[in-house]
Order: C-alpha cells, then structure tokens, then sequence
C-alpha cells in the first residue's frame, strides 16, 4: 500500500518519468548506503532490541508522511526525503531481518522456510497494491501512509513477545569497526558468496526496469487509474504466491542453476513483450507470470546468499548481499528512468529485457551453493591454547604456526590442499598467511599466519565451522607420525628502550 500510494502521489505531483522513477530510488537507495553498518550492528547487538527500534522508526516515518500528505503539504521533495527515511529504517532492519530466519529454524529447513516467508510478502503484495489502488482512490494516498503506519504496530508487539536464546560467546563483543572489517575480509576470501552476488546483480539491475516504469506504462500509455495501478501490482504479487507453491515441484525437476536460469529468462521476456502490450488485460498477465519468475529469483538468491555465511558474520554477509541486490535496484531505477526519458518507455523496456536475457550466459560459471551444503555450524573442534598466564585481549599481532612432516614425493599435492586452508585463516581473521618450507629438510612445512590481536584469534576458534574442519583433515592426511601437526603461539612484544 505504501508503494502504490507513493508512487501514485508522485504521478499526481509530476509527469517526470525520472523523478517518478526515483521514488523506487529513495526506498533502496538507504540500503546502498548503510548496509554494512546494519550488517555489523546486526552481528554485534541485540537483534530483537535493533528490529524493535528500526519497526518504531519506520511507524514514525510513515505517519509523519500521511499527516503531511492529508494536510495538503506534499510536494516532490518531500515526497523522496520522507521515502528515503522509510527506507533507512528498512535498510537497517533488514539484515537483522534476515539473519534471525536461521535462528528459527533448522539449516535443513531453510529454503523451505524462505520460501515460506516469500509466500507471506508475496500475499501481501497481491492484496497491498489492490487495497492501496481502492484506498488510494477513495480517500487519497495520505490514508494509506497512515494505515501503513499503524501496520508496524503489530510488528512491534510480535517482537516484544518473542523470547530469543542468549548469546553463546564467553569473549567480548566486537567492536562496530572491527565487526565491519571482519565482515568485508569474509566476504573477500568466501567464493560461494561471489557467486551470489554477480548473479544477483546481473538480473536485478536490468529487472528492475519493471517496477521502475511500471507507474509509467500504466498511467500514461495505458490510461489507467490508481485501482488498475493496485491491480496490475496485484497480480504480479498472486503470481509470486502461485510460483513460491510451484517451488519444491520445479527443484525437484531442474537443478537449482537451472531453475535460476529459467526464471530469469521468463522475466527478461517478461519485459520485452511488456514493451509491446498495448492494453490492460494482456499486461496484467504478464504480471503473474513475471511474480512467478522473480519469486523464484528471489527465493533462490536469499536461500545461496544464507548457505554461504557462517552464524558468526551472517548479518554482516547479508548486509554485503543486501548492498549490492539494492544497490543495483537504486542505481537500475535511476538509469532506466533516464533512459525512458530521452530514449522513450517502450525502447526502456526493451533494452532492460536483453540486458536480462545477456546475463544469463554472462553469470553462467559462478555456481550458486545450495540451502542444504555446506555445514557452516560452529565446530569449536580447536583446542584451546596451552598458556603460562593468559595475555591481555589486545595485545599482537599474534603469530600462529602449524608443522607438518610431508612425504617429499606428495609435496604439490600437499600444497594444493592447503589452498583452501588458507582461505578459511583469512577468511576468519588472519591478515597474512604463508606455507614455508624447509630447504635443508624436504619434507618439513611449517604454516603460519598472523593475526592482529590475541582476542581476534579466540574469535577465530569459535568461528571454525564443520565444513572448515573437514578442509584441514583433508589436508593432513597428508602428514607422517602418529603425533597431530605441533601449533604454537607467538605473540610480539616491545623492546626495552
């Protein structure tokens, strides 16, 4: 209802494709500019406490826009700011948003559980847009930006009754800083969230396109009013319903690369044939048809994007996941906008579906990782360090070193193994990390890696996972002699002046 109220008074205040355009803009652009920070206040603070003050936010927002809109004080500018504060409370609400799903239910459990949570926004958005068209034309968008508001009510109270388990660490909180440097040196050395990320970024920019011009195509090519707008939107919201339910039939017959590909090549024909439609009825089927394709899109990318994170950085990761998806849907709007204006809505359209078509041999080779692999639980299976005294937290850097005996003759396998684990120590907070060998004796090595302080690297024990444990048993296999690779721990120390 806030979407069809929004950009339904935008259509009132102006004929601008672009700046109708931009409030599609102002409601994702937040997330492009504080997804990191929510990511890390995500993984830092209390969740229930952030998603109680962000709902709050968003309630005050939204009826602070429908007093202003009922008294007549609306106009363009006002319109993006109190879009774009809307948007702020979302952008750092939804991290935390996603990274509680895992909380509620069981790993195995999740694609069937996001899928779930899309059938609900997804019924939402069939009957929103449909109530907000008739709202909107009985008694003005103001009405809905109150009753939007009234909405976050029930949320709130949801929120204050849920009792969540108490964090597990015995160290200290991170820092917000530290939280979000720990997020980004994850996201740089974890390849199954680069996947998620160039796919979901190649479709949404050009798919975008479709909510973008969508107000466009309907009120001014098609002549339409707000209640046609709802219903249009409506549609496209049953054919995510209907899609979400059809889910489990088509993983079971395409692979899930596969079905991701289909569902985007629907949606970039999807675009190309709105371009030539001409009347109400033939856009409202492809609508549906478009909600049954982005559903799938949708569900398919969230579900990559929470397999690939570690409980420990997953608001951080989603954050990352959140910035880019939104922030191709900011930055798509305002170029597709641009592009109608001088080039014309149906060119527009055009171009975004053959941008969309492109992607799909463009992405092909980054594989997406699925719901159910790999197992990214803690496994704490390293044992604590053997410690005369135990040293001050932020003392460091920390120098960690493993030797291994190698049988010369299995050396570059041994070093190909190691690949991955070196990987996993960046990853997990180390800023340098080396295998050296031994010249004067062929079959030592000895792995080291630096880490910037003694308390980062018990945070490195608790965020070994058990698919990381399975990566360093494959690795030593290849070491010799009944007794386990010897660690030992150096921590650096100034000199005496």
């Amino acid at each position: 209802m806030q979407d069809v109220a929004g950009t339904w008074l935008m259509t009132s205040l102006t004929s601008s494709p672009i700046l109708i355009a931009l409030v599609q803009a102002a409601t994702t652009l937040p997330v492009f500019l504080l997804a990191l920070v929510a990511g890390a206040l995500a993984d830092v603070v209390d969740r229930r406490r952030l998603l109680i003050v962000t709902q709050s936010w968003m309630l005050l927002a939204s009826a602070a826009l429908g007093g202003m809109t009922l008294a007549g004080a609306t106009n363009v500018w006002i319109l993006l700011l109190f879009t774009f504060l809307v948007g702020m409370g979302n952008a750092l609400n939804a991290p935390a948003w996603q990274a509680i799903i895992p909380e509620l239910v069981g790993r195995r459990d999740l694609p069937a559980a996001l899928a779930l949570n899309g059938i609900a926004v997804n019924l939402a958005r069939a009957v929103g847009p449909a109530l907000g068209g008739f709202i909107v034309a009985a008694a003005g968008p103001g009405a809905a930006f109150l009753l939007n508001a009234v909405s976050f009510l029930g949320v709130v109270l949801v929120l204050f009754r849920w009792r969540r388990a108490p964090r597990q660490s015995l160290l200290p909180v991170e820092t917000l800083l530290g939280a979000l440097l720990a997020g980004l040196r994850y996201a740089r050395h974890a390849p199954d969230l680069h996947a998620v990320l160039v796919r979901s970024s190649a479709f949404i920019v050009c798919g975008i396109a479709l909510f973008a011009l969508l107000p466009v195509l309907v009120r001014f090519e098609l002549g339409c009013g707000p209640t046609e707008y709802g219903l249009v939107l409506g549609c496209f919201g049953a054919g995510a319903v209907a899609g979400a339910l059809l889910l489990p039939r088509l993983r079971r017959a395409l692979t899930f690369d596969g079905l991701v590909r289909a569902a985007s090549l629907v949606f970039g024909c999807l675009l190309l044939a709105l371009a030539a439609a001409g009347s109400f009825v033939p856009v409202c089927l492809l609508m549906a048809l478009g909600g049954g394709a982005w559903i799938a899109l949708l569900t398919s990318f969230h579900t990559s994007a929470q397999a690939s994170l570690a409980p420990w950085v997953r608001g951080r990761g989603l954050a990352l996941y959140l910035l880019v998806f939104f922030g191709g849907m900011a930055g798509g709007s305002a170029v597709w906008g641009a592009v109608a204006t001088h080039a014309g809505l149906r060119a527009a359209l055009v171009l975004a579906g053959s941008g969309t078509l492109l992607g799909i041999p463009a992405t092909a080779r980054f594989r997406l990782p699925r719901g159910e692999t790999p197992n990214l639980a803690p496994s704490r299976h390293w044992p604590a360090p053997v410690v005369a005294a135990e040293p001050e937290g932020d003392r460091g850097p920390v120098l960690i070193t493993v030797e291994y005996r190698i049988d010369p003759a299995r050396a570059e396998d041994f070093a190909r193994a190691m690949r991955d684990v070196r990987r996993i120590r960046l990853r997990d907070g180390a800023f340098r990390w080396d295998l050296l060998s031994d010249p004067g004796d062929p079959g030592r090595y000895v792995e080291s890696f630096l880490v910037e302080s003694w308390i980062e690297h018990m945070r490195q024990h608790e965020r070994i996972t058990v698919a990381d444990r399975e990566v360093e048993e494959r690795a030593r296999r290849y070491h010799l002699g009944p007794a386990p690779p010897a660690v030992s721990h150096f921590i650096a120390r100034e000199l005496p002046r």
